[in-house]
């Protein structure tokens, strides 16, 4: 075997990144509509994809988030990860964000155990392939963007 066929064939394939949960993931993304209306608004683009997120949300009188929108152009792997925040980002607040972006950066640095938000188990594969980190970690940019500006 040739040199560059071992490192080929050693590389992470894509069908191990595509699951069947993970595409599934994307269509989720509907029940997330934009929404203008929302109090705060918060943008994060990946500098190695160019996948970009328009997160909307309102929180309650003590800081949670309590409805939230979406705006989308990712790829399948951002997709994912917005759906996973918007399924459990009701009722954090931005410490909770925050805690997550320290975990998440870790965890996929190798420098840590696999975060603490329900369902990112979903896209854990998505690790073993650096040019999509930057979309994994949109939607809690974006959050954190959105939660630290004024109305």
């Amino acid at each position: 075997m040739t040199k560059a066929k071992r490192i080929f064939s050693d590389m992470s394939s894509p069908e191990k990144l595509y699951t069947p949960e993970l595409l599934g993931l994307t269509v989720e993304l509907a029940e997330y509509p934009a929404k203008t209306s929302l109090s705060f608004v918060g943008d994060a683009r990946s500098p190695s994809c160019g996948s970009m997120l328009t997160l909307n949300l309102e929180t309650d009188a003590s800081g949670h988030i309590c409805d939230l929108g979406m705006a989308v152009q990712a790829c399948a792997i951002g997709q994912a990860s917005a759906a996973i925040f918007a399924r459990h980002a009701q009722g954090k607040k931005l410490a909770d964000i925050e805690r997550m972006q320290k975990e998440l950066d870790g965890w996929l640095e190798h420098n840590g155990a696999l975060p603490d938000w329900p369902d990112i188990e979903l896209i854990a594969t998505a690790r073993d392939f650096p040019g999509r980190h930057g979309a994994i970690r949109l939607p809690w940019q974006a959050a954190q963007r959105a939660l630290t500006t004024s109305p």
